[in-house]
């Protein structure tokens, strides 16, 4: 196994870190909501893919870095600083950004997938991994992800802004 292998495959484990991370505070914000519904679901998939890559990092003898996981979660809390139009509390705009960054972590996640798939024709530890299957996910994921973010959209440019 090369190098560069375990460390893609820590940046991954470290992406999953900041998308869990994003994920339970976009729940803790829509709780009680159909988007809420849909983030609890969206957070046990991301578990679940996020346990399948730690076992396939344990089947090819890739350690966990715990400097990338601590820059990981650094940087989804430096995350929560951004401009959301309001001075303080949560506002559409801060849910159509967290849904649009969910979606560019499964995008992600997704095209890790494919690449560990073209990977396991040289690497017979991989093969176990139904990669169709974990693709297949990814994709139902972005899909549900993408009606909410629309709907994130319309909500938070509907309101006409003063200027």
């Amino acid at each position: 196994m090369s190098r560069r292998l375990a460390i893609y495959l820590n940046d991954h484990l470290a992406g999953s870190v900041v998308g869990t991370e994003l994920a339970k505070r976009a729940l803790r914000e829509n709780r009680g909501s159909a988007l809420g519904e849909f983030l609890e679901w969206l957070l046990g998939q991301i578990l679940e893919d996020r346990a399948t890559l730690e076992r396939l990092m344990g089947e090819l003898g890739v350690s966990k870095s715990p400097v990338k996981r601590a820059l990981a979660l650094a940087l989804e809390r430096v995350g929560r600083l951004k401009l959301n139009g309001q001075l303080t509390g949560y506002s559409p705009l801060s849910r159509l950004v967290e849904l649009e960054g969910l979606a560019l972590g499964v995008m992600g996640k997704r095209a890790m997938w494919i690449a560990l798939q073209e990977t396991a024709r040289t690497e017979p530890r991989l093969r176990e991994f139904d990669f169709d299957e974990l693709r297949r996910r990814a994709d139902e994921q972005l899909g549900r992800l993408e009606l909410h973010r629309i709907e994130a959209a319309r909500l938070a440019f509907a309101a006409r802004v003063p200027g």
